[in-house]
């Protein structure tokens, strides 16, 4: 499969010379790929484990909080099927569901946990203004949580892809059956994050297979 990021629309273009994007507030790759977020250790274990457990079908969100030893904590899964709504509005809605499912950690200096986005959606693999909005959301809901903003993974027809990192796989796909979550080995396996390096750069280069 072929991995990387649509050519800017004409919206986008509009933004860049002082017009307005039908999406408000959201992240181009580019700022999304310097915001510096972490690389999962092994994502294929991460969107395995959240298909199995949410069975998510297009339209539907799926967020996971990485504990500071990188196990699952949490987890929960909604259906967002508006795809014009403004990245504030998807911030509201991330937050909301954040809110139900971990205690904020506004209090600390730093953020212990990290919040991962999988968005199950039509279409290809390659970045699209809503995916921006949803970067957007996903960061600022995280910041309003204390909260690390993490990997923002779509989940389509093709298979699964980390956004920014070139990294995905066929399997699962919005189309695949889940598997019981027994027969996924290592889901709750500590789950390392690096942030940057030569070793980022390589991942990023590297498709899973």
């Amino acid at each position: 499969m072929t991995f990387g990021f649509a050519p800017p629309s004409t919206a986008s273009l509009a933004m860049a010379t002082g017009g307005t994007s039908r999406h408000g507030r959201l992240l181009e790759p580019a700022e999304w790929t310097a915001a510096g977020i972490p690389l999962l250790r092994n994502p294929r274990e991460v969107v395995s484990g959240l298909h199995s457990r949410h069975s998510p079908v297009p339209s539907t969100v799926v967020l996971a909080v990485l504990g500071p030893e990188e196990q699952l904590v949490a987890s929960a899964s909604f259906t967002q099927r508006t795809a014009s709504a403004d990245g504030w509005d998807y911030r509201n809605a991330l937050l909301s569901r954040l809110r139900r499912v971990i205690p904020h950690d506004l209090r600390r200096r730093t953020p212990v946990r990290t919040v991962v986005l999988m968005h199950c959606r039509e279409g290809d693999e390659l970045w699209t203004e809503d995916d921006g909005a949803w970067m957007w959301g996903l960061r600022d809901a995280c910041t309003l949580h204390g909260l690390r903003c993490g990997a923002y993974i779509t989940l389509t027809r093709g298979g699964w892809q980390v956004l920014g990192e070139g990294r995905g796989g066929r399997r699962p796909s919005s189309e695949s059956r889940p598997e019981r979550l027994g027969d996924v080995v290592t889901e709750f396996a500590p789950l390392a994050l690096h942030a940057g390096g030569g070793a980022t750069e390589a991942l990023r280069r590297t498709a899973a297979r």
